[in-house]
């Protein structure tokens, strides 16, 4: 099987794992700032973005989807200039 195939078919938290271990190797020894939030918002605005796509931009599906309230969508959607 190649690696592409693969990687497609990894769960998502192989993925953030492998990503961040590659992202501390590339540091070089240099300590993060704001790590959490930074990982949060490099995944929250994807995730966001697809799922609009997915619910045709409707956001009553969308947060559905998602499992949270209209307006925190609403709020996040602002919060990465999604609107």
């Amino acid at each position: 099987m190649s690696t592409v195939k693969q990687r497609t078919k990894d769960p998502l938290c192989h993925c953030v794992r492998r990503s961040l271990k590659r992202y501390f190797k590339d540091m070089n020894g240099e300590e993060p700032n704001n790590l959490y939030q930074m990982v949060i918002s490099e995944i929250e605005k994807p995730l966001l973005e697809v799922v609009m796509e997915q619910s045709e931009s409707n956001q009553t599906r969308a947060a559905k989807f998602l499992g949270i309230n209209r307006n925190t969508l609403r709020k996040k959607l602002k919060q990465y200039n999604l609107e």
